[in-house]
């Protein structure tokens, strides 16, 4: 390989690192071309499955800023780089681990974190991100089916209650009208024993009369 072919390939590893989410390292020896491919094919849409040389490897790691995998280049090494789904990407190679025993899972990352062959393989275990979802949404339709039907009867009650008291104060309006009923005029007039009562002011001025001519209004108002 040419300086400049090595040059070229440290620089797609470094870029490759630097975009994925999450890689794993695997030894391959021992799988055939065929077997090679079927991986890459199972793992389309996930993941990139890329045989690699441990030396430009491990320029690249180091350039990129990625810890964690640099002692386990050693041998020949694989790389899965994880572009999409995680779970899904692990689950393919569980399963196709479990088919070839060549394949061996050395470690890997994801989002940074070192992960060890074992918790990459409880990684498999787990439900992809579509089921998740579709789970969550499920769990968020079914709680807001709760609290709507929670929230409906009060209002549908008070709505009941409101149009009752609609109806009744239509045939009778002294229901709404008797909270504004003005007191006895003769109160007005009470006095103290032995007091006088006080002369009736005859005089009405232009702002009395209008207080006056106001009163019934601010009743109903009231009312």
């Amino acid at each position: 390989m040419s300086r400049a072919d090595k040059s070229k390939a440290v620089a797609d590893l470094t870029e490759r690192f630097r975009s994925a989410t999450g890689v794993v390292l695997t030894e391959y020896r021992g799988i055939s071309v065929a077997g090679l491919r079927e991986l890459r094919e199972s793992l389309r849409g996930n993941a990139e499955y890329l045989v690699v040389k441990n030396t430009l490897t491990k320029i690249a790691v180091e350039e990129a800023g990625v810890e964690g995998i640099g002692d386990m280049l050693v041998g020949p090494n694989a790389i899965a780089f994880i572009t999409g789904d995680p779970v899904e990407a692990s689950k393919g190679l569980k399963k196709f681990g479990k088919e070839n025993a060549a394949l061996v899972v050395k470690g890997g990352l994801l989002d940074g974190k070192p992960l060890s062959p074992e918790e990459i393989s409880k990684l498999a275990d787990l439900e992809s991100r579509e089921v998740l979802l579709a789970k969550l949404a499920g769990a968020m339709k079914a709680s807001m089916s709760g609290a709507a039907a929670m929230f409906a009867a009060p209002l549908s009650q008070a709505a009941r209650t409101l149009g009752a008291l609609q109806a009744k104060a239509t045939e009778d309006p002294s229901i709404l009208a008797g909270a504004g009923e003005a007191a006895p005029e003769d109160a007005a007039t009470e006095t103290t024993d032995g007091e006088e009562p006080a002369e009736e002011d005859t005089t009405t001025s232009a702002d009395d009369q209008s207080a006056d001519a106001e009163a019934p209004a601010e009743v109903q108002q009231e009312g």
